[in-house]
């Protein structure tokens, strides 16, 4: 079963052009991931220091895989200390019904 995992970042205004590189970055890397289906970063309009990735995978095994794996980390330990906090992850069965 499918699993979508929600991603939500608090960016600080001043660390927003910071921040769209590795945005990129991250997402570059994990297109190759063995169980990536898709993905998509939506900035919030009401509040433009809000992002939230939506990223698909076929099982959740290979969300963790990717999630755990050094070259994500090393990424992920640029993001955090841009931001000051921590990056909050949620996950969902997809396709239920």
């Amino acid at each position: 079963m499918a699993v979508v995992v929600l991603i939500k970042r608090t960016v600080p205004d001043d660390k927003v052009k910071d921040m769209m590189p590795i945005f990129r970055q991250i997402r570059r890397l994990c297109l190759d991931r063995p169980g990536y289906i898709s993905g998509t970063t939506l900035r919030r309009v009401d509040k433009p220091g809000e992002f939230l990735v939506m990223s698909t995978w076929q099982l959740l095994n290979d969300w963790e895989s990717w999630r755990d794996s050094q070259e994500r980390k090393e990424v992920q330990d640029k993001i955090d200390p841009l931001i000051g906090g921590k990056t909050e992850y949620e996950m969902y069965d997809h396709n239920l019904i």
